[in-house]
Parts: structure tokens; sequence; C-alpha cells
């Protein structure tokens, strides 16, 4: 089975596809003067991109795991996940605290989903 690679870099590749299974890089947002909130927007709607361009969209996503750097900010990223989510496909995720990769990270969504 061959793999297909996206948005190929030096580090890492955003997405690839196996199998007809879609695995996303852990996404950080662009615009890191945002609260959590708009970091987490930032990143769903990149993930809804990133899905799309592999065929597929979120509710086929079959794992989610959510990294914030403090869990005070907990409900502001839920807000944002409330929102984007679609009832009656939440996918099984998991929430942990953690350290990024640059302080001004808030959050970083990493996702695996199945191909349309």
């Amino acid at each position: 089975m061959s793999i297909e690679r996206f948005h190929v870099g030096p580090r890492l590749s955003d997405m690839a596809v196996h199998n007809g299974t879609i695995y996303l890089a852990g996404q950080v947002a662009d615009d890191t003067s945002q609260d959590m909130e708009g970091q987490t927007r930032q990143i769903l709607a990149t993930i809804d991109k990133l899905l799309a361009e592999a065929g597929s969209d979120k509710t086929r996503i079959l794992s989610t795991t959510i990294y914030v750097t403090d869990m005070a900010d907990f409900p502001a990223m839920n807000a944002a996940w409330d929102a984007w989510v679609v009832r009656g496909a939440t996918p099984p995720r998991a929430t942990v605290e953690a350290q990024l990769a640059k302080p001004a990270y808030k959050v970083e969504i990493q996702v695996i989903a199945a191909m349309a």
C-alpha cells in the first residue's frame, strides 16, 4: 500500500494518507496573538481544510488528541470545539496539558480520520 503525503516539509508533513486513513500532524494556530478560543478556531478551520483536501470531513474523525498549555483554558477551548463539532458525530477525544514547541502556542490538535 502506498502512502500519500501532503505539504511535505524538511521536518514533517501536515498530513499522510494510508489505507483509507488520514493522519494529521499536530496543528497549531498561525496567529498566536489570539486567545485560547481564537487559536482553537483557527486550528479547527485548518483541520477542515486538510480533511477536505484528502476527500474527507470532520464527521469522519476517528480520534482526536488535544494538547493545551493550561487546563484553566479548557473551557475556552471547549467553547470553540463545541461550536465546531457535529452533534452525533463527536469523535473519541483526549485532552492533555502539555508544554508546546513555542510559548505562544496555547493549543495543538492532532486528528486521525477515515476517508469519505
